[in-house]
């Protein structure tokens, strides 16, 4: 009888926890619920020292990883990038296409915020697709944007799990996986507001 008790507790007690790790605060914008799904425990403590660099995966971190994050892709240099590296952390995403007005207008913009808010810890990620990767290249290179981490997803699929479908469009994900969507273009007074309503600040 004291066994079934025992049990009973336990079962309460993991579903009280599920419970807590599901929905996300909405912010302006279109919301994008998402849970965040608890990382694996760490066979060893955290290393001291900064955060690992985007991209990277970070052993050890206590941070949940929302599955929106739960994707693999290629820098436009060809260097592997896991979306998990990004969990815990003030997110930017911008959704652009090569051959996009729109995005290019708003490509000054993305550079000057990612310099002004990369002391605070906020990253910022490209997301290429609806062209080739030479095109991709040639419009990071032209708008000096190939600073930023750009990823080519000419097939969409990150398009897709963050549920974009159209350029410009921004995605702003809070370190706890909420996230709001924003279509472009955005102005840098705009996108300075967005930025800062991400941190708190707004």
């Amino acid at each position: 009888m004291v066994m079934v008790r025992i049990r009973g507790a336990a079962v309460l007690a993991a579903a009280g926890v599920l419970a807590a790790a599901c929905g996300g605060a909405a912010g302006g914008g279109s919301s994008m619920d998402d849970a965040a799904t608890p990382a694996p425990p760490a066979s060893s403590a955290p290393a001291a020292g900064s955060p690992a660099a985007p991209g990277t995966a970070s052993p050890g971190t206590a941070a949940a990883v929302p599955e929106k994050l739960r994707f693999t892709a290629a820098t436009l240099d060809g260097a592997p990038f896991s979306g998990e590296s990004l969990a815990g952390r003030p997110v930017v995403f911008w959704f652009w296409a090569p051959w996009c007005p729109k995005c290019r207008s708003e490509a000054p913009g993305v550079k000057a915020a990612r310099e002004k808010y990369a002391a605070r810890g906020v990253e910022f990620v490209g997301i290429a697709s609806l062209d080739k990767l030479p095109a991709m290249k040639r419009f990071a290179k032209d708008t000096g944007t190939d600073a930023i981490t750009q990823l080519n997803d000419e097939k969409g699929a990150v398009w897709t799990r963050l549920g974009v479908s159209e350029q410009s469009t921004f995605v702003f994900m809070r370190p706890d996986g909420s996230a709001t969507k924003e279509s472009g273009p955005l102005d840098p007074e705009e996108l300075t507001g967005h930025v800062e309503k991400l941190l708190g600040d707004g």
